[in-house]
Formats: C-alpha cells, sequence, structure tokens
C-alpha cells in the first residue's frame, strides 16, 4: 500500500508529493523552499542546502523517522562549486553512523528560478 505523507511542504492541489511511504520504505524529495511562505530560500548555497535538509528532516519525522532512517542521499546542484558550503550543511545533519549512501550530481539548471540545490533521499523505518 503506498500513503502520501502530508508534511506541510508540497501544495496538496499538485499532482506531487515530497513524501510517500510503501511498507517500511520512505522516499522523499526536498527544494530549497519556505515551508511557510512557498518561497525560493534567498542567500548561497549555505542557506539553501540548509533549507533543503531541513525539509528532509520534516518529511522524514512526518514519516515516523528521523534522519538516521536515511539509508540514500541524492543531491543535484546547478555548479560544482558550490560543493564544500553544501558539504558543511550536510555534515550537520548528518551526523550517525552508518551514514547514508550519497551521490552528487552536477546539473544544467533545476525547474524552479533561483534554485541551486534538491535532494531527494530514501528512508528505512523500523
Amino acid at each position: 500500500m503506498i500513503e502520501r505523507i502530508e508534511t506541510g511542504i508540497a501544495p496538496s492541489s499538485a499532482p506531487i508529493n515530497d513524501a510517500i511511504r510503501a511498507g517500511q520504505h520512505v522516499w522523499l524529495v526536498a527544494i530549497a523552499e519556505d515551508p511557510i511562505t512557498g518561497e525560493i530560500v534567498a542567500g548561497g548555497i549555505e542557506a539553501q542546502a540548509r533549507r533543503c535538509m531541513q525539509n528532509i528532516e520534516i518529511s522524514v519525522r512526518a514519516a515516523g523517522g528521523t534522519l538516521a532512517n536515511l539509508v540514500m542521499v541524492q543531491i543535484f546542484l546547478v555548479d560544482s562549486a558550490d560543493a564544500p558550503g553544501m558539504n558543511l550543511v550536510y555534515r550537520e545533519f548528518i551526523t550517525q553512523q552508518p551514514y547514508p549512501v550519497r551521490a552528487t550530481v552536477v546539473v544544467k539548471e533545476l525547474l524552479a528560478k533561483g534554485l541551486r540545490i534538491e535532494i531527494t533521499a530514501q528512508a528505512v523505518l523500523d
């Protein structure tokens, strides 16, 4: 059974979800969007990466887990020069071993204007 996880981040009227659960598995996606205003966070990569990780944390908690339940993280950046700043923020959030498997990919652009990062993740809940 597939279940939409209500996080309060993705608009309920849109044909998208930011968290889906199937059994013990949860798939998550986050952009640097403020969940209150719906606006892309201003600032550089660190501000956007922090908002993305906060949104991932909100979503995994809404599913009943924590960041320690993440098993895979995929990060999409529009500029490889943003990797050091993104890594600094990532280390603030991912602190427990075993660390999730991670892939970082540089892409030409992301859909929302001004967006420098998007993160997808998978979690397994107990």
